[in-house]
């Protein structure tokens, strides 16, 4: 008998079957027709010894492994999770398998993104962990979307971003210009025309975005452009709460607030709050990203939904897609969905 603690291999069986190596090999992988007696005596044998084939070295062989790398900058950071769901789900449906490298940057360095050098060991290392595990690609997911150029080097291996952008590599991001149009445009539809936004830090690209669909509504819907109700956050509460105080305070005040994200939102209903400003009555209030709080507040924020799990799943498809050759890299703007609570009502005096 064998030593159950040993993996037997090809060689072992075809010595006790009394049969060729390329035999065993033929029973094994199906490949071609074997005389059913011997058949049967080469899968008796394999039993006997409890051979398990090793997957490892059949992936190496064909050169392929169906493992895909996923670096995620923070699992914890809300935008994480959904997008590791839909990498997941393209992965089962199509028996690919995920390694996932948490780098955990939110807790290392907090916000400090803009200083690379800060955190490209963190990545560095995490890419050479996954090729050592011989990854046919790799899927980066960031913390924030902004422009990754130049942080890892991918040896060759085929990479797709997602939540992040470069200038050399395939990304999967949504479509942040059509989401605050599609806000500002279900705004005008209640009656709204003076309408002011929050915005997040002007270094961000989907602040930049945002701002460019706002503009756009603007300018499409012939709405009054007041320079004093364009403000500029930091994507924190407190600047949320900070500058709707400073809109409440106008001569003209607005009466819809876009805030760029759920957090700021928050600023925003704790302003009106302190200023004996009732929302929806007085004041329509939007967000941003459909954070699970934001159905919990009181009012319930009407916000723009972010379609993560489909950007997961794009980038795995995109991914497998070119693994395969099957198609050349071709970009991809999922949309977002304006999701309807509360916090929204025509102005006073306005048309419903």
């Amino acid at each position: 008998m064998s030593n159950p603690s040993s993996n037997p291999s090809i060689k072992d069986i075809a010595a006790r079957a009394n049969v060729s190596t390329a035999t065993v090999s033929y029973v094994l992988n199906g490949t071609r027709n074997v005389r059913p007696k011997t058949r049967e005596r080469v899968l008796a044998v394999i039993e006997e010894l409890n051979y398990k084939p090793n997957d490892i070295a059949k992936s190496l062989k064909r050169r392929r492994t169906d493992t895909i790398g996923v670096i995620a900058e923070d699992v914890t950071v809300f935008n994480t999770p959904e997008i590791i769901d839909g990498i997941n789900d393209y992965g089962d449906r199509h028996d690919l398998h995920i390694l996932l490298t948490n780098l955990r940057l939110d807790k290392r360095i907090g916000r400090d993104f803009e200083h690379t050098d800060k955190y490209r060991k963190y990545a560095a290392s995490a890419v050479s962990e996954l090729l050592s595990k011989q990854v046919d690609g790799m899927i980066y997911i960031g913390v924030h979307p902004r422009d990754l150029t130049g942080l890892i080097d991918s040896e060759g291996k085929p990479i797709v971003y997602t939540y992040a952008y470069t200038q050399n590599d395939m990304a999967i991001q949504y479509n942040d210009e059509q989401a605050s149009y599609e806000a500002m445009s279900y705004l005008v539809a209640r009656g709204h025309r003076r309408i002011a936004i929050i915005s997040g830090l002007m270094d961000s690209i989907p602040s930049r975005l945002r701002l460019n669909g706002y503009y756009k509504a603007v300018t499409e819907f012939e709405l009054p452009f007041d320079p004093v109700l364009i403000k500029m956050g930091d994507w924190e509460r407190e600047s949320g709460y900070r500058l709707t105080r400073e809109l409440l305070s106008l001569p003209a005040p607005p009466t819809a607030i876009l805030a760029m994200n759920d957090v700021m939102a928050v600023g925003v209903l704790q302003a009106a709050n302190e200023a004996g400003v009732n929302i929806p009555a007085d004041l329509s209030v939007i967000g941003f990203d459909n954070r699970e709080f934001s159905d919990y507040l009181s009012p319930r924020i009407t916000t723009m939904d972010l379609p993560l799990h489909e950007m997961g799943y794009r980038a795995m498809e995109t991914l497998h897609e070119v693994i395969n050759g099957k198609q050349a890299w071709r970009p991809e703007m999922p949309v977002c969905r304006l999701i309807e609570r509360d916090s929204v009502a025509p102005p006073k005096g306005g048309k419903p």
